[in-house]
């Protein structure tokens, strides 16, 4: 899967950013900047950690990798860095020597790091918006990481059945997600009055009755993809139903105004509009919006102020919710109009018409 050309063209960034703020070197350490970097590089151990087992160091003519010597020979045989230009520069794993072969390996120059690190300079803020504009190559593997992570949890959501718990659906999920190595970063399936009473329902003991939501960020190659579906044992209440519908239609009012050269602020604010419209006009204060996706499960979630100007290529996961319903799936945005990533793949599919684009959406499921 590694793309030379992007890679350079990456780098290319990189030493722009670091030329731009009049550095002498650039320090990545989060698991997220790695796999962007690298062309879908993982340099990490534990799925859920933000920082990575390995760090990439680029100064105006060389890159590094620093790491100890338990992650040094995955980094060159798997991970293949040294042919990708990175020389390694391991330690003994009992004698941590990162900062000071960065200080060596810049000769004592000013540094930034995307995170707090002794002797540098935090330029996450700086930093992260390289990552939002995706390349032809990234696209490609996006839409494969949208489509598996679809057709898992649509197979999880396939084989609930009353009585199953929370967590042994996750456990299921878990399983699909794996057979074709996508990480779950976040999960959460909720039974019954538990999709009404929380937002955030992590899996419990408790087993599903009537119906069960489902919800999860998968990443592969670094890129992660955030969609919920929802299954109902017997016919969908028509009260649910309607809630349903309007949520799906908030979220294509989302999807449809997210538009690259944009402020991205105008999109949330035709969505808050759309909660009205639809009569649920105060429910958008339960729960955040949602917002750009990518390498990072939201890289900004969008409220009233924010300042960000949507990027061509640049992924956006919506997430509306009306109390007992809610709408997830992930987009690119682009300059012919939204592209869903995780559109339905087994699951009934609803399809409207908003903003001048047709949108397939999955349906909910009755078994």
């Amino acid at each position: 899967m590694v793309q030379h050309e992007e890679i350079q063209g990456k780098k290319a960034k990189v030493r722009q950013l670091m030329a731009q703020l009049e550095l002498d070197g650039i320090l990545l350490r989060k698991q997220c900047n790695f796999s962007w970097l690298t062309s879908g590089g993982l340099n990490l151990v534990g799925i859920a950690t933000e920082m990575g087992v390995a760090s990439l160091l680029i100064t105006p003519d060389k890159e590094y990798v620093l790491c100890n010597n338990i992650e040094a020979p995955r980094m060159e045989q798997e991970e293949q860095l040294p042919e990708q230009g990175y020389e390694v520069r391991s330690y003994p794993w009992y004698d941590e020597q990162e900062q000071q072969l960065v200080k060596e390996l810049t000769k004592n120059g000013r540094v930034g790091c995307d995170s707090p690190f002794p002797g540098t300079r935090d330029i996450a803020k700086e930093f992260n918006p390289l990552r939002y504009a995706l390349t032809p190559w990234e696209v490609e593997r996006y839409k494969e990481v949208g489509f598996l992570t679809s057709k898992a949890i649509e197979e999880a959501a396939q084989t609930i059945e009353p009585g199953d718990k929370e967590c042994e659906i996750i456990g299921r999920l878990a399983e699909h997600l794996w057979a074709e190595r996508l990480d779950y970063i976040t999960t959460f399936c909720a039974a019954d009055d538990r999709i009404s009473r929380f937002r955030h329902p992590i899996a419990t003991e408790r087993k599903i009755e009537k119906r069960a939501m489902l919800c999860v960020n998968a990443r592969k190659w670094g890129l992660i993809i955030s969609l919920t579906r929802f299954v109902q044992f017997g016919k969908v209440p028509e009260e649910l139903q309607k809630k349903y519908a309007a949520n799906v239609y908030i979220d294509c009012v989302l999807m449809a105004n997210t538009i690259p050269g944009t402020p991205v602020v105008e999109a949330f604010k035709k969505g808050i509009a759309a909660y009205k419209e639809t009569g649920f006009a105060e429910e958008y204060q339960l729960h955040h919006q949602g917002g750009s996706i990518g390498y990072v499960g939201r890289d900004y979630k969008v409220n009233f102020k924010s300042t960000e100007i949507v990027q061509e290529n640049q992924g956006f996961a919506w997430n509306p919710s009306i109390t007992g319903s809610k709408s997830e799936d992930t987009i690119l945005a682009t300059s012919t109009g939204p592209v869903l990533l995780s559109k339905p793949v087994i699951f009934p599919e609803y399809t409207l018409e908003v903003g001048g684009y047709t949108f397939v959406r999955p349906a909910i499921l009755e078994k």
